[in-house]
C-alpha cells in the first residue's frame, strides 16, 4: 500500500520487512495475471538479498533516499563493500585503506565478516590498517617502520601474525601482544557541567544531557548513533553562538549543489556556560589547500626563523628585513616559480604536471636571498630540515625551540618544516593544530572538541595524543572526544554512550559515568568491548 516515495523514506530494515511477503510469493496475484506476481517475487527476492548484505554490515538504519554527501566515510566504504559482495566476482585483488576508520568495534566485526566473504569467494584482500583487532584477523602481516618519515620505509616483517612477536624493533608488535601499557586517566571528577536541554539534531530528538567539565570525556556508540550530531554539531554550534565565535562552515570540498539544506540545532544550554571562556575544535581538515601553506607557516614558527635570518650581520648590511625571507613576498622569492618551488608543465590532452623550478631547483628563493646564511645554513636549507633536526639546530633559541619541542611531543618530529600542507595526512594536520594550541600561553576554562582524532593513527600515536590531551585537562580545561577506539574510552575520565543502535534506533544516552561503570551497563553495545579493554589494560 506504499508508493515509491513513502518507501524511500523508510529505513532499509523496515523496507526488508515490507518486502518479505512478496519475496515468499504471498503477494496479491492480481486479476488473472500470475506472471506479474512471479515477476514481483523475483524483484523482491533480489532486493531482499541486497538489503540483507547492507543489514549485516550494520547499515539497516539508512533510508533509500539518504543523499551521499550526508554519509560518513565509514558508511560509504561499507556501501561499496556491499556492492562487491553482491557482484560475486572472484580472482579480484581488493585494496582498502583503513576500512575500519569511523567504525565502532561492533561494526568492525561486521566489516570483518564481509571481508571473510570476499576472501572465501576466491579474492585477495590487501588492507592498510591501524586497528589492532583488524590486524589480528589477518592471515599475513607486513609491518613497515621502524618509525615515521625518514626513519621509516623499511619492511620489518612479512609473514604470519605469530612471527611478528620476534621482531623487537616493531612498535605494532607491542600492541598485538598486549605488552604495551595503556594511557589511563587520573580518575578526575567533573568540576561542573554544561546542561543541554531539548537538543534536536538529525536523529537526536529532544535530548537532555549533561557534558561534564574539567575532565576528559569520550562520547561512544555505534556508527550512526548520534555522537557527532550531539557533540560536533549541536554542542559546537550552541557554544560558538554563546561565545560569539564563527561557526565552522563545513567541508569546503563538497559541491554547493550537493550540500543538503542547513539544519538548525534545536535546544539550549541552560546552565554551566559561565565555566567556559573559549571553544577550540581540533579537526582533521587540511591546514592549507596550497603548497604555500606548510607546518612552519601554520604554527607561526616561520616568523621567528625569518627574524633570525634578518638579524644576521650580512642581512643587516644589505638591509634585508624579515619579509625578504618569505617565499610569498616578491623581493625574496624566485621570480620564475614565484616562490612555489615548482612550475606547472601544460600537457595537451592530459593533466598538467609539476616539475622542479629550473631556476631555483625547488629552493623557492632568489639567489641574492640564498646568499644569507644562519650558522652556515640558508633559509631554504632550514626549511628542508625535519622538526627533530631543527630542534638541534635552534637548541639555544627558546622562541624557536618551544614550538619545535611541542611538535616532537605530538609525534611529528619526522616532518620537514617546509613540507607543503597538501602532503600532510588528516591525522598529521590534526596534530599540528593541537601542537599550535599547546604552544600558546595556556588559558583555563577552554573546551576542546575532537571528532574521531585517532583516525589514521597507529596505537603508539594514539598514546602520544592521549598524553597531550590529558595535559590540556591537567591545565584546567575540558576535552570532549567523539571516538570508537576503546583505548581512548578506557583512558578517559567520563564516558557518554549513545545508542542503542543507529539512525532511528539511536539518539539516546544509554549510559554515562566513569569507564568501569559504563563497562557494566546493560543494553550498551559499547560495554562488552570496553570491558575487554579495561581487563587487558
Amino acid at each position: 500500500g506504499l508508493d515509491i516515495g513513502e518507501l524511500s523514506q523508510r529505513p532499509l530494515a523496515e523496507v526488508a520487512g515490507l518486502l518479505a511477503p512478496a519475496a515468499k510469493g504471498h503477494a496479491h496475484r492480481g486479476d488473472g495475471h500470475p506472471e506479474q506476481a512471479i515477476a514481483a517475487q523475483r524483484i523482491a527476492e533480489d532486493l531482499l538479498a541486497r538489503i540483507a548484505i547492507l543489514q549485516d554490515l550494520g547499515l539497516g538504519y539508512l533510508t533509500l533516499e539518504r543523499s551521499t554527501p550526508t554519509l560518513s566515510p565509514g558508511e560509504l566504504q561499507r556501501l561499496r563493500l556491499a556492492t562487491q559482495i553482491r557482484s560475486q566476482l572472484f580472482g579480484v585483488v581488493y585494496v582498502m585503506d583503513e576500512p575500519s576508520a569511523g567504525l565502532h568495534p561492533a561494526d568492525a566485526q561486521a566489516l570483518l565478516r564481509a571481508l571473510d566473504q570476499l576472501k572465501a569467494a576466491g579474492n585477495s584482500i590487501f588492507v592498510v590498517e591501524h586497528e589492532i583487532d583488524v590486524i589480528r584477523h589477518a592471515d599475513w602481516i607486513v609491518d613497515v617502520g621502524p618509525a615515521a618519515g625518514e626513519r621509516g620505509g623499511q619492511v620489518l616483517y612479512s609473514g604470519v601474525p605469530a612471527g611478528l612477536d620476534q621482531v623487537a624493533v616493531s612498535l605494532t608488535r607491542r600492541y598485538l601482544s598486549g605488552s604495551q601499557a595503556s594511557v589511563r586517566s587520573r580518575a578526575r571528577t567533573p568540576t561542573a557541567s554544561l546542561q543541554l536541554r531539548g537538543i534536536t539534531r538529525n536523529n537526536v530528538e529532544d535530548l537532555d544531557v549533561e557534558i561534564p567539565l574539567g575532565v576528559f570525556t569520550t562520547v561512544t556508540g555505534v556508527s550512526g548513533s548520534g555522537k557527532s550530531s550531539l557533540i560536533s554539531q549541536a554542542l559546537v554550534e550552541l557554544l560558538s553562538d554563546h561565545l560569539g565565535q564563527a561557526r565552522d562552515q563545513g567541508d569546503d570540498d563538497v559541491d554547493p549543489l550537493e550540500r543538503g539544506a542547513e539544519v538548525p540545532t534545536g535546544g539550549h544550554i541552560v546552565a554551566g556556560l559561565e565555566h567556559v571562556r573559549r571553544l577550540v575544535r581540533v579537526d582533521q581538515k587540511p591546514i592549507g589547500r596550497t603548497p604555500r601553506s606548510n607546518l612552519a607557516t601554520y604554527t607561526g614558527l616561520f616568523d621567528h626563523v625569518r627574524k633570525r635570518f634578518a638579524g644576521t650581520p650580512a642581512a643587516k648590511k644589505r638591509r634585508f628585513d624579515a619579509g625578504r625571507f618569505s617565499f610569498n613576498v616578491a623581493k625574496g622569492r624566485c621570480d620564475t616559480c614565484e616562490g612555489e618551488g615548482s612550475v606547472s608543465v601544460e600537457l595537451l590532452f592530459m593533466p598538467s604536471v609539476y616539475a622542479p623550478c629550473p631556476t631555483c631547483h625547488g629552493a623557492r628563493y632568489n639567489a641574492k636571498t640564498l646568499e644569507i646564511e644562519l650558522r652556515g645554513h640558508t633559509i631554504a636549507q632550514v626549511l628542508a630540515m625535519t622538526v627533530t633536526q631543527a630542534a638541534d639546530f635552534f637548541a639555544g633559541d627558546a622562541a624557536v625551540l618551544r614550538p619545535l619541542q611541542v611538535l616532537i611531543e605530538v609525534g611529528l618530529g619526522y616532518l620537514r618544516l617546509g613540507q607543503p600542507a597538501t602532503e600532510l595526512s588528516g591525522g598529521e594536520a590534526q596534530r599540528i593544530k593541537l601542537a599550535t594550541e599547546l604552544q600558546r600561553a595556556q588559558r583555563r576554562d577552554t573546551v576542546y572538541v575532537l571528532d574521531e582524532p585517532t583516525t589514521g593513527l597507529h596505537p603508539s600515536d594514539v598514546d602520544t595524543l592521549l598524553r597531550q590531551l590529558h595535559g590540556l585537562v591537567d591545565a584546567g580545561n575540558s576535552v570532549v572526544v567523539v571516538e570508537h577506539d576503546m583505548r581512548v574510552a578506557a583512558g578517559s575520565d567520563w564516558i557518554i554512550d549513545m545508542g542503542p543502535g543507529a539512525g532511528h534506533e539511536g539518539g539516546r544516552v544509554i549510559a554515562q559515568g566513569p569507564p568501569d561503570k559504563v563497562a557494566r551497563a546493560r543494553g550498551s553495545r559499547t560495554a562488552p568491548f570496553l570491558r575487554a579493554e579495561l581487563a587487558s589494560g
